[in-house]
Formats: C-alpha cells, sequence, structure tokens
C-alpha cells in the first residue's frame, strides 16, 4: 500500500535493519541533510514553474523564492516529514522550506559552473564517511557478532526476511 510510506513504524524498522551499527547511524544522522541540501542546489537550476503571488519585495528573501524543483521537492518533503510525525515532522518541514530558499541563494550566487562543482565535491566528500559506515563497521557488526541487546541481530533478520518473502506477494498483487 502506497500510506505505508507514512507508517514510521514501519519507515524506522525497515531503516534499523540496515542501520544497526551505532556509528553508522551517527554518520548518517550527520550527513543526510547536507546530502539532501546538495541535491537541492542542483534543483535550483531549472526553470521556474511559476510566480509567487505576493508583489516583489513584500516577503524577505523573495527574491530566492523561485517555484521550481527545488520547491517541488521542499514541499513534498515536508508534507512527508509532518505526515510521520506532527512534531519532529515540522521542524523537519521547516528545514526542508529553509533548504529550498537557501539553494536558492546559492545557485544564484555561484552560478551553475561553479554550483555543480561545489556540490560534486560535497557529495564525494559526503558519501565517503557513509559508505564506509555501511561496508566497514555494519560488516564487522555482522563479523563480529556484536548486539546492542541479546537477540537483537535474530530479530532483525527475521524482519528482513519478512520483507524479503512481502516483496514478491506485493509484486503479483500490482501484476495482477
Amino acid at each position: 500500500m502506497a500510506w505505508e510510506v507514512f507508517d514510521m513504524e514501519k519507515q524506522f524498522a525497515f531503516y534499523r535493519a540496515y542501520h544497526s551499527n551505532s556509528i553508522n547511524v551517527l554518520i548518517h544522522a550527520i550527513i543526510a541533510w547536507p546530502i539532501f541540501f546538495s541535491y537541492m542546489v542542483l534543483a535550483a537550476f531549472t526553470p521556474a514553474l511559476g510566480v509567487l503571488p505576493f508583489p516583489p519585495g513584500t516577503l524577505p528573501f523573495q527574491e530566492y523564492m523561485v517555484l521550481n524543483l527545488a520547491f517541488v521537492v521542499a514541499v513534498v518533503n515536508a508534507l512527508v516529514y509532518i505526515m510521520l510525525d506532527k512534531k519532529a515532522g515540522t521542524l523537519a518541514a521547516v528545514l526542508c522550506l529553509l533548504f529550498w530558499v537557501s539553494s536558492n541563494a546559492l545557485a544564484q550566487t555561484l552560478g551553475f559552473s561553479l554550483a555543480w562543482k561545489v556540490v560534486l565535491v560535497s557529495e564525494l566528500i559526503l558519501l565517503t564517511p557513509g559508505v564506509i559506515g555501511h561496508e566497514v563497521f555494519e560488516v564487522l557488526q555482522n563479523v563480529f557478532g556484536y548486539e546492542p541487546y541479546p537477540g537483537f541481530q535474530k530479530a532483525v533478520r527475521a524482519r528482513v526476511q519478512a520483507n524479503i518473502k512481502e516483496w514478491p506477494l506485493k509484486s503479483q498483487k500490482k501484476s495482477a
């Protein structure tokens, strides 16, 4: 079901199944928002879909409030975060909208010829710890059998296996 996207327990269980090492989780907590912002900078270079219904200069930073793909991505993510959790989701929604305005400001300031290079370098810097977090810390945890509490790995494996078994059934229902 499409509404399962908004089931925070299910989403968190899926995330934790593949991010069980505390160092890896910390790495993801640090790099997720900057990666999102860098994608927003690229999205800020898409053509405007419309204009704000306010006279110019009505809002602070209005010159950076371009209704482009960055706006669409920010609004969709903001709504999803609010639907997942009202309190934390509202904070995340505010961040999404701030990222929309600031990504447009950065894009306009740098221009595309420099901005894509900044995004590329930031992606390389940010994704490297993410890859290391998955490939080193998660593998070490599985090899050496570290568990935050007794039975954790068994419970996670059972949930992962249930997700794997569910996948073909869902695919069959969709194609029917």
